[in-house]
């Protein structure tokens, strides 16, 4: 069955797709884990090492206000029960703006959970969750993030799962004033990711090990208090350039492979959680 999901899904690629990657050396810097992090292969690609001491983590050395964003990541093998590998943008400070890519590792066997979240002034809990249709250890495959003035998408080599819209007139928050740079980690969190908790980390199975490559950020850079952006970022041309991301959208099509993606492989909204519906659904749920 994943077979054939797979090669329906990689028949209908939705996104452009990704652009020269860039250097890790040059663009991103280790931000925790005592030399558990390591960049390779000169700088095409970077490990990030978790044992029972600590995790690990980089970062970009550029700040972004909007762009696409997308790295190439092969996870933890085997038993990675407790594990979590990231992929984020984030702002800084209590009313922060931060747009997630999360994975659950799990037991041998059992498939890794997507988890996706998006925060703005501070304000998270819009969880969505998937398990993906291939097994994301065996390969690099790229997760991208489109975000510009109207859209946060979430893509997994190149299909969108997720379109969070800017709903601002109708009173939702939207992430599009503050600078974010991107972070990366892998850490334990064995006491929520797999199952609840109920499934601890195997120490024994230590080091775990996530690669990343072909980090590539198509983006408006901030410095200085200025946004710098790349040339013809914002010309509305409709066509498939690498700046097109400002004005991109979800076509017809994009959106019926979108909605195909969230039937077959969600497992959590929280629009449709009951629990959050007792207390009343965020406002973006009710809009379409």
């Amino acid at each position: 069955m994943r077979t054939a999901v797979a090669l329906g899904i990689v028949a209908v690629a939705c996104l452009a797709a990704v652009a020269q990657a860039g250097n890790f050396l040059q663009d991103t810097e280790m931000s925790w884990g005592d030399g558990r992090g390591k960049v390779v292969d000169g700088g095409r690609g970077l490990d990030l090492t978790l044992d029972k001491g600590s995790g690990s983590g980089f970062q970009s050395k550029s700040e972004y206000l909007f762009g696409k964003i997308d790295m190439q990541i092969k996870l933890v093998p085997g038993n990675s029960a407790g594990t979590v590998t990231t992929f984020y943008l984030s702002s800084q400070g209590s009313a922060h703006d931060e747009i997630d890519f999360e994975f659950l590792g799990n037991e041998t066997g059992e498939p890794y959970t997507l988890h996706t979240n998006v925060f703005a002034q501070g304000q998270g809990k819009r969880e969505q969750q998937f398990r993906l249709w291939f097994d994301p250890t065996k390969a690099f495959h790229t997760y991208s993030i489109v975000w510009n003035p109207q859209h946060v998408i979430f893509a997994v080599d190149g299909t969108p799962i997720r379109d969070f819209k800017n709903h601002e007139a109708r009173g939702v928050s939207f992430p599009k004033t503050q600078p974010m740079r991107l972070y990366a980690s892998l850490w334990n969190a064995d006491d929520w990711a797999t199952q609840g908790g109920r499934v601890k980390t195997d120490w024994s199975k230590a080091p775990f090990v996530a690669s990343f490559r072909s980090f590539n950020a198509d983006a408006c850079v901030m410095s200085g208090g200025a946004q710098r952006c790349p040339a013809g970022t914002m010309e509305a041309t409709g066509s498939s350039s690498s700046s097109s991301w400002w004005n991109q959208e979800l076509s017809d099509m994009s959106y019926r492979r979108m909605r195909w993606v969230q039937r077959k492989f969600m497992i959590y909204n929280y629009c449709t959680d009951p629990k959050r519906v007792a207390e009343g659904v965020p406002a973006e749920c009710k809009l379409r």
